[in-house]
């Protein structure tokens, strides 16, 4: 529910973080912005109004001391985000930061606001494709902005909100909570699904005629798993840097600092999830590289087991193909000679080599 007399939410936003939600639609015709936006106003832990155009949000501030507000951002440029200068103070360095794309997780600290830097991931289920959304915030005493610069689902933060509501008491503190709540869940899922993933290709690698190509799946999976790692090592600095107080912007205020550290938690988890499930896909492909290793040790004693049967015929048939009288020469009972020499010695060959397991 948008516009300046809604009402608020009284049931949770929908959203799945393993399903991108549609963009959200511009609520102010003010130049700049023109990027999609959408804005919340949380008053005396209340959410109070949700959807109000952007340039309000100076208005709005002044005239409640007790307001909160959120704004969020899709793809802006630098012209969209020149509001934000001119009413937050945000620094330009941070500002260059937010529209510049492929920036490293991390936390930078400015003199009014805090710059937060992070990558929210998918993974296909069509297979294990890792797709990342980086998103950046900017974090003010009473204030959460946040730039998305690709598509994530934003009613997923949005329920996270309305599903604490009873914690919106704690400012500022308990929109950014809700925000990293959701993107570390977001990792949290991906490494689980890779990790379920590697599970049954170690499942595959044994079973008799499977069709899964253990080593590409691997290479696949452990390509996946670097670009996680890549997300989520980061995470621990980050959220670590999060809970440091800070004498103008305290997020984690004594009633939020255990749902910090719970957040906190879950990113050590997801980081040790993903270094494990690496060690599993590296020890997977060693495996399958041994089991290939050792097929290709039983083929050549076959071929070698046959080649030594093979040998006895030919070494009988040469023999008697000499152009000199032996024993039977030119007589029937010589073929037979021969003949049975063969099958006599290529059998005693054949069940010598398969009483050692060569066959």
């Amino acid at each position: 529910m948008t516009g300046p007399h809604a009402t608020p939410r009284t049931v949770p936003a929908h959203g799945d973080p393993q399903t991108p939600g549609p963009c959200a639609h511009s609520v102010t015709t003010a130049v700049p912005p023109r990027c999609p936006t959408r804005t919340r106003l949380y008053r005396d832990g209340t959410l109070v109004e949700e959807g109000f155009p952007a340039e309000r949000i100076s208005e709005q501030l002044a005239a409640h001391d007790d307001a909160v507000v959120w704004l969020d951002l899709h793809d802006p440029d630098e012209s969209d985000l020149a509001i934000l200068v001119e009413e937050f103070g945000l620094h330009p360095l941070a500002v260059e930061d937010a529209v510049v794309d492929q920036q490293r997780p991390k936390v930078d600290r400015y003199s009014s606001h805090l710059f937060v830097n992070l990558y929210a991931v998918e993974v296909r289920d069509a297979g294990c494709e890792l797709v990342t959304s980086e998103m950046s915030a900017f974090v003010t005493p009473r204030a959460l902005i946040t730039v998305r610069k690709a598509d994530f689902d934003i009613d997923v933060v949005e329920a996270r909100w309305d599903a604490a509501a009873d914690l919106a008491g704690n400012g500022v503190g308990f929109l950014v909570h809700g925000w990293l709540d959701a993107v570390v869940d977001g990792h949290h899922q991906a490494a689980q699904r890779l990790d379920d993933l590697a599970d049954e290709l170690e499942d595959a690698l044994f079973e008799p005629g499977t069709d899964v190509d253990v080593r590409r799946r691997g290479f696949e999976l452990r390509k996946s798993l670097a670009g996680l790692r890549r997300v989520t090592v980061p995470m621990r600095e980050v959220l670590a840097r999060v809970l440091r107080d800070d004498e103008h912007i305290r997020l984690a205020r004594p009633a939020m600092a255990p749902y910090f550290e719970d957040v906190h938690d879950h990113a050590l988890g997801t980081a040790e999830t993903v270094d494990a499930t690496r060690d599993h896909v590296a020890t997977i492909l060693d495996s399958n590289a041994t089991e290939q290793g050792n097929q290709l040790n039983v083929i050549t004693r076959k071929l070698a087991a046959w080649a030594a049967i093979i040998a006895v015929p030919t070494a009988v048939t040469g023999w008697y193909g000499q152009n000199v009288p032996y024993p039977g020469f030119e007589q029937p009972w010589g073929f037979v000679t021969s003949t049975a020499v063969i099958v006599v010695l290529a059998g005693l060959v054949y069940f010598s080599l398969r009483r050692k397991g060569w066959l």
